[in-house]
């Protein structure tokens, strides 16, 4: 088991082409999602988006380079202080 750590990302879609691979990556990695909440600005013509996780610090790394990778999408995470032993969820 390696350690975890609570995280939240703050995510910002500008670009509506990139919502389905956003939503590929989200699923990829949903082992480690808490929970999500998305909420599109219409008048402004993008989507924000709050993602908590429990993951290896790796992991969620990992997630914020591929989805700030995508066009048109900003990404942010803010790491808490809790850190505990995993469940063992990145043993495949």
């Amino acid at each position: 088991m390696g350690k975890t750590r609570v995280a939240i990302m703050g995510i910002i879609v500008e670009n509506m082409d990139a919502v389905e691979e956003l939503n590929e990556l989200l699923h990829e990695y949903r082992r480690y999602v808490i929970g999500r909440m998305g909420v599109p600005y219409r008048q402004r013509q993008v989507s924000v988006m709050s993602v908590a996780l429990d993951a290896p610090q790796d992991k969620t790394s990992a997630l914020a380079g591929k989805i700030g990778a995508l066009p048109g999408v900003s990404v942010k995470t803010l790491y808490s202080n809790v850190v505990s032993e995993g469940d063992g969820a990145d043993a495949e």
